[in-house]
């Protein structure tokens, strides 16, 4: 039976992702308690800057990193003099292999690039507003199809489950525009209202999908949709493609190989809003809490597809020749072979069945919940804990991290950090510098330990690196030293 599709398939999806994720990752959340941190109103609308500020573009707020449950030497392996091979390589022992996945192996980028951004004080609170790219990858890859990939026919299992195989990107533009303000000494209170404007959705999905193998028959189940929303797309047919077609169900099969992109642009709109406050319940102890995200995105140029949702059997080869095609019609062994792998790699693969229709899709919301407890022996020390969790199907996802802070100087503040998450556990810290003129700021929610001389990580993919620059109001400083002295009332 061939594989060479599957295999192909999964491992330009791993690699690719391996490769993009180096230029996407979430809000920095080693920074959410630090007051002179000019981006935690990306994670909480409540939060305002401590004075009006203008990023410099791009560079503003940069992050890089991704989260996953298995690592790159998951699937990458040494091999021979400083070569690198995969897990098929049959030098590789599938129980080494196998060892390493999980039931559910996931893969998650989340981008949130900052192009242009800036905030000032007005209308009776802080004022935001931000042009960002976002986008947002999450894989979701079951054991069963890495099993199948590995042992095929040379295992005692005879049944392959690849239940909850899926996809999602969904890719836009954000145009947002926040406020918060201070109700009483006690209640802050935020939100914003973000314009978006889609650069491409795709969602795969396979809710059932299943390969069982015995002597008398061979049977494959495959029930599995797909969605796509990219202006430019073009997925043409078997047919479309002029392509040989042994039968009528093979005509309309998505022809892989001469898929197409051509002048992509918008092809979605849509709206969300971010909501978030803060409560000073004691002196010392602080709670917040934020949703963000919360919205949709309308999608046309839609292109849906769907595989075949009655299962396939085989039941063993027919009338085998000895040598070339006979005049009865029989064919050898290995065309038998081929044909068998063909019929099976159709039957697994996507019939489109509808195109230019429209589809609304929900974002994937975040919920941050935060408390910040101020220590009483050392006022400028404050520890805190923040849960987030994202609410988005099959691919939610939570984390739990707490913190130590400190601002020893007014100008400058640092923390550490310890999490735990769906994708394993993590140290974080961040360095803020800001005095009056500029803030700048780096950090890390996921330190990398292992990596290879490439500075790939070769546990799992979880690492980030967030840094920034921005030009901040020199109002309220003190004329001895403008660049690194501000008193005690400062201005925005």
């Amino acid at each position: 039976m061939k594989r060479n599709s599957i295999y192909h398939i999964i491992l330009v999806t791993i690699a690719f992702v391996c490769i993009c994720t180096v230029s996407s990752a979430q809000s920095l959340h080693s920074g959410y308690f630090l007051e002179g941190y000019t981006y935690r109103h990306l994670m909480n609308p409540a939060f305002a800057p401590e004075r009006n500020y203008v990023a410099i573009p791009v560079i503003g707020n940069i992050n890089v990193g991704a989260q996953s449950n298995v690592g790159l030497n998951t699937f990458i392996y040494p091999y021979g003099n400083n070569k690198l091979t995969t897990f098929m390589n049959g030098n590789i022992s599938s129980s080494e292999f196998l060892g390493k996945l999980k039931d559910n192996n996931r893969i998650n980028t989340d981008l949130n690039m900052t192009l242009l951004s800036a905030g000032f004080r007005a209308w009776g609170g802080f004022n935001t507003i931000d042009i960002n790219m976002r986008s947002t990858t999450s894989l979701n890859l079951p054991r069963g199809l890495f099993e199948f990939m590995k042992l095929g026919m040379n295992s005692s299992n005879s049944v392959y489950e690849m239940d909850d195989l899926g996809i999602s990107s969904n890719n836009y533009a954000e145009i947002a525009l926040g406020h918060s303000r201070q109700i009483n000494d006690k209640l802050n209170v935020g939100g914003k209202l973000k314009f978006l404007l889609g650069m491409g959705n795709v969602n795969l999905k396979m809710t059932d999908m299943k390969v069982q193998m015995a002597e008398d028959k061979w049977m494959v189940q495959a029930n599995g949709e797909m969605n796509a929303s990219v202006k430019g797309l073009t997925m043409p047919t078997k047919e479309e493609s002029k392509k040989e077609i042994n039968n009528p169900s093979e005509k309309d099969l998505i022809d892989w190989g001469n898929i197409d992109l051509d002048s992509p642009g918008l092809t979605g709109f849509g709206m969300a809003v971010d909501l978030g406050a803060t409560y000073k319940l004691r002196e010392d102890l602080t709670l917040s809490a934020a949703i963000l995200d919360l919205g949709f995105i309308s999608w046309s140029n839609t292109i849906k597809a769907k595989t075949s949702n009655t299962p396939w059997e085989f039941k063993g080869f027919q009338n085998i020749a000895m040598g070339s095609d006979d005049a009865d019609g029989d064919k050898p062994l290995e065309d038998q072979l081929e044909d068998l792998g063909k019929d099976v790699e159709n039957y697994a693969s996507f019939h489109r069945s509808e195109t230019g229709s429209s589809s609304t899709k929900a974002l994937g919301a975040t919920l941050n919940i935060g408390a910040d407890y101020t220590f009483p022996l050392y006022d400028k020390l404050h520890f805190g804990f923040l849960s987030s969790t994202r609410i988005n199907g099959k691919y939610s996802w939570s984390e739990g991290r707490i913190s130590a802070n400190v601002t020893p100087i007014k100008w400058f503040d640092a923390g550490v950090n310890y999490g735990i998450s769906s994708f394993g556990s993590s140290f974080g810290w961040i360095l803020n510098f800001h005095p009056c003129g500029f803030n700048f700021f780096i950090g890390m929610d996921h330190l990398m330990t292992k990596v290879t001389p490439q500075y790939v990580p070769v546990g799992k993919l979880n690492t980030n690196v967030s840094l920034g620059f921005n030009i901040t109001s020199t109002k309220g400083c003190s004329n001895r030293n403008s660049l690194l002295y501000y008193n005690d009332q400062q201005g925005s």
